[in-house]
């Protein structure tokens, strides 16, 4: 049987990326190697539960959880799922190439002009990658640490990683050179790419702290001079051409799926940051079962083409456009780096996916987006959308599990909903998806005005990404979803209505956070549970509603607990003005609010700026504010808008439970929540302890006169 490197390459076009990028062809490899085809059937054959148990690793009884890098754990098997065995990341890339090795794999463009790379050749790319990191010294449960925008070598670079033995690091774009020699440090980084100068010049400044730093790799930008230990892509992939395959095979067949393969490194909302660690199992149970769930499809069935933009270094954009699609064969194409700042929906129109991701800020942006240009559309067309999206979203309220339209949402449908979603590249898009944070009910009912459906999922770092997923299958509104198959889950401490802590089991379910093992009992109990700090509630269908964070319950000086969440929804759904809100209280006398107002972004750096949004200036309008920036609101307190903003507080009141659920004094901000100003993380998750610490003079105003 001919090798099966070589046989890869037989008939395929050139594996380069560009013209410019010449390293990345495949060349010829060298003979020896034997993975064929009836090899690999054989090493795959689960047919029978049998044949399955006989194929699961004989692993000693190691414990849960670990904080070392190079630690084993006890997968959490259940016995009832025979026919799914523990398998590597490698096993399930050669699944993939036994069945979709011809297909596109990673799309992106060079030049105007969009360019693919198949299964067979991501393959051998990320073998070029790992023999690459294996000549420059990457050592056993040491890190490559990636800085970078998303892009085929950020793909085939973290494959590379997992097939040397080492352990793939995401580092956020918009870490500082501090943040970033935290990660690196904590995670021994042996090698970093980055992406551009900017990046390399962060790192260039902390090197001298990084003991464990042996080269930098760049892939977009090349240094401006040539510096030792610092390679460009084209030099790094050639490295790989000195490592006998051999090498590279042995590295790979030491791998077990209990080991560590990904560390994601939490945002440090409530502190330091904490790298979960990943083991294979859990990369490739999760992305085989909760993609499934979500009613993702082999490419046998239909190939599912999603557009790559979210963080890599997040756990939702890495499992869902990496290691999902690696299982299934989906067709990943990259955005530019300005995705964010607008390009996202022209590179959605070019690629037109199946299948879409995004953080609530995302979706929002989309609607503001949409608002705007029907705000200067003709009177005709901004009442069609309207009547359009009031008959859909009626009909989607009324019947929201159902596809079968009564004949005026149809004609809606085909008049004008079909053409907006074909503008924003959705003609083909089946399964749109959220996650990272909550949805407002406005987002949520804008886009089933479009005939959009949002489904939701919940999990954590701490569990590979989801553990319940909603689907066209599974689908209530304002619910996480359902339990995804062969996941556990608990409620504990549960209150006279249902809601507890969320306790969640499986082999979701991390190794622990490197070099914290406090933490890591603090998350994970003696029994293996990992307590989450959500609070939750099951209906009786199963489906999953999460109303907010144990350490964010508010316990006035009364007694009173009080969820903030729902209460800041409720602020959001009354005044369309406000774009963040955050309720204070806690161990005080009474509720108070902070409360900004929406702006424009700054295209370039994403920033607030003091420009109001259509949707903000149309309230103004209609409350008798002639108003268009945030700073003539709050610097001249505009009467009109001030006082509309009470009534609906007032509103929001009038509907709470009992008086200790009223906010009584509240603030509007002169400049929205960003991630720059720290009260955001990279997730548009809220920062509160952030904003109690930035805001204190203005927190502790509300309660001054109570004081004396």
């Amino acid at each position: 049987m001919p090798d099966r490197r070589a046989a890869l390459q037989d008939g395929q076009p050139d594996t380069r990326l560009g013209t410019t990028q010449e390293h990345l062809g495949t060349g010829s490899l060298p003979d020896g190697h034997t993975l064929s085809k009836e090899s690999l059937n054989h090493a795959l054959d689960f047919s029978s539960p049998e044949k399955a148990k006989d194929a699961l690793p004989n692993f000693p009884e190691e414990a849960l959880w670990t904080t070392r890098a190079d630690g084993r754990v006890r997968l959490r098997l259940d016995p009832g799922c025979p026919l799914h065995p523990p398998y590597t990341v490698h096993r399930m890339f050669c699944q993939s190439l036994e069945k979709y090795s011809h297909l596109r794999a990673l799309g992106f463009k060079r030049q105007g002009a969009w360019e693919h790379i198949t299964y067979s050749q991501y393959y051998l790319l990320a073998r070029k990658a790992a023999k690459g990191f294996l000549k420059l010294g990457l050592e056993p449960a040491h890190s490559v640490a990636i800085l970078g925008f998303n892009s085929p070598e950020w793909f085939f670079s973290a494959v590379g990683t997992v097939f040397a033995g080492g352990i793939v690091t995401g580092v956020y774009t918009t870490s500082s050179p501090e943040a970033c020699q935290y990660i690196a440090h904590d995670c021994r980084a042996n090698i970093i790419l980055v992406d551009t100068r900017k990046q390399l010049d962060k790192i260039l400044k902390i090197w001298k702290d990084l003991p464990h730093l042996k080269a930098v790799v760049t892939y977009r930008e090349p240094p401006a001079e040539k510096m030792a230990s610092v390679y460009t892509m084209e030099e790094f992939m050639e490295l790989g051409d000195q490592v006998p395959e051999e090498d590279l095979d042995a590295a790979i067949n030491a791998q077990q799926p209990n080991q560590c393969c990904v560390l994601v490194y939490t945002s440090g909302t409530t502190g330091s940051p904490k790298g979960v660690m990943l083991s294979q199992d859990n990369i490739t149970w999760t992305a085989r079962h909760c993609s499934q769930a979500g009613g993702i499809q082999p490419s046998d069935v239909q190939q599912e083409v999603v557009v790559s933009y979210l963080p890599l270094s997040h756990i939702a954009g890495q499992i869902y456009d990496l290691w999902a699609a690696l299982q299934w064969g989906a067709q990943v194409c990259f955005a530019e780096p300005d995705a964010l700042q607008g390009s996202l929906v022209d590179t959605l129109r070019e690629v037109q996916p199946t299948s879409h991701m995004g953080v609530p800020r995302v979706w929002e942006k989309i609607m503001e987006r949409i608002q705007q240009v029907a705000a200067q559309s003709s009177f005709i067309r901004r009442k069609m959308l309207l009547w359009a999206m009031s008959v859909m979203l009626e009909q989607n309220l009324t019947c929201p599990g159902s596809d079968l339209k009564p004949f005026t949402a149809r004609l809606a449908d085909y008049l004008v909903l079909a053409k907006v979603r074909q503008a924003l590249g959705f003609v083909r898009c089946q399964k749109s998806f959220y996650g990272a944070a909550p949805m407002t009910m406005e987002t949520q009912h804008f886009f089933l005005g479009l005939n959009i459906r949002l489904y939701s999922g919940y999990g954590l770092s701490e569990t590979s990404g989801p553990h319940f997923m909603s689907s066209p299958f599974n689908y209530r509104l304002y619910s996480s979803g359902k339990l995804v198959p062969g996941c556990q889950m608990k409620l504990v401490n549960q209150d006279a209505e249902g809601t507890g802590e969320i306790c969640l089991w499986g082999r979701t379910v991390f190794m622990g956070y490197l070099n914290m093992e406090e933490k890591t009992r603090e998350a994970i109990d003696a029994d293996g549970w990992l307590h989450t700090g959500d609070l939750g509630r099951l209906d009786a269908d199963g489906f999953l509603y999460v109303t907010g964070r144990l350490k964010e319950l508010i316990i006035t000086s009364g007694g009173e607990n009080v969820p903030p969440v729902p209460i800041e929804e409720a602020v959001k759904m009354e005044l369309p003005i406000v774009s963040s809100a955050m309720l204070i209280g806690d161990q005080r006398k009474f509720l108070t609010m902070l409360l900004t107002l929406k702006c424009t972004l700054d295209p370039d750096t994403s920033d607030p700026t003091d420009r109001l949004t259509e949707q903000a200036v149309e309230f103004c309008q209609r409350v008798g504010s002639s108003a268009t920036t945030v700073s003539e609101i709050v610097g001249g307190r505009d009467e009109a808008v001030y006082q509309a903003i009470k009534e609906g507080i007032q509103r929001v009141n009038r509907r709470a439970a009992a008086r200790p659920y009223h906010i009584q004094k509240w603030a509007i901000l002169e400049r929205d929540f960003s991630i720059s100003g720290g009260e955001l993380g990279p997730t548009m998750k809220l920062k509160r302890l952030v904003v109690l610490e930035k805001y204190k003079d203005i927190i502790e105003s509300f309660y001054d006169e109570q004081k004396k």
